[in-house]
């Protein structure tokens, strides 16, 4: 087997995937409280080399989500919730289960109901969030998410953390799915909430483009290696069958 020329063509297929996973960072940096998903390079045992039995490597790349604090933004808009610390505001989906975001751009749609941007409603502890929309009093919510409408408590948002929220699903827009059966949301513990702010991506676009571009650099590198291997096996079967 030609090791070399598998080991570049393998290299070329991981710097592939490790530029893709640079292009969805920086398609959604914009979207507040979203997680980047960093590359994980291992080395792969695929078989023999035909030299004394020794095994060969290939590289192979996964991926993990960074769960790391974005910063956060003030944007003096009474709607805006941020997280601060490892917990998640909660939103009931279409299909009545819950999915788990740190994106607060909120607003109230026409029933009065807190909603994300994609219209699904803000939970409490005791259900969805609710306000009357002709009450002009302002919404507030203290640290721990207890919302208030004027004098009027309208709950507790229901704020959630998990023992392990790398295995979270990522929905896109900033929701993630729990489909861990034995992994169950906790009542927040070092979770509070900041009104008038935005958690900002925790990706950086500089550092992705620094990345996308030391990516390409190793893609380039292994395709020369690939020609060369080719050439050089050309050369070898001319040599062999005598022509020139």
């Amino acid at each position: 087997m030609e090791v070399s020329l598998y080991s570049a063509a393998s290299a070329m297929n991981a710097t592939e995937q490790w530029q893709d996973l640079i292009a969805d960072n920086l398609t959604t940096a914009s979207v507040p409280g979203t997680r980047q998903r960093e590359a994980v390079f291992s080395a792969v045992p695929v078989g023999a080399t035909g030299q004394g039995g020794d095994q060969f490597v290939i590289p192979s790349v996964g991926s993990e989500i960074s769960f790391k604090q974005g910063e956060l933004l003030a944007t003096g808009n009474a709607m805006d919730f941020a997280v601060e610390g490892p917990g998640f505001m909660s939103l009931q989906m279409p299909d009545g289960t819950k999915s788990y975001t740190r994106d607060g751009q909120f607003k109230l749609n026409s029933q009065g109901q807190l909603v994300n941007s994609q219209g699904y409603a803000v939970q409490s502890t005791g259900g969805t969030l609710q306000f009357d929309p002709a009450n002009p009093a302002p919404i507030t919510v203290t640290a721990d998410g207890q919302v208030s409408q004027g004098v009027d408590i309208k709950g507790k948002m229901a704020i959630t953390e998990f023992t392990s929220p790398q295995s979270l699903t990522m929905l896109g827009g900033g929701m993630f799915r729990n489909d861990v059966p034995n992994m169950l949301p906790q009542p927040a513990a070092a979770t509070t909430v900041r009104q008038g702010f935005i958690e900002q991506a925790n990706t950086s676009p500089t550092l992705s483009m620094a990345s996308m571009i030391t990516s390409m650099r190793m893609f380039e590198s292994n395709e020369k290696v690939m020609a060369m291997q080719s050439d050089r096996m050309a050369k070898t079967i001319s040599d062999l069958s005598g022509t020139n």
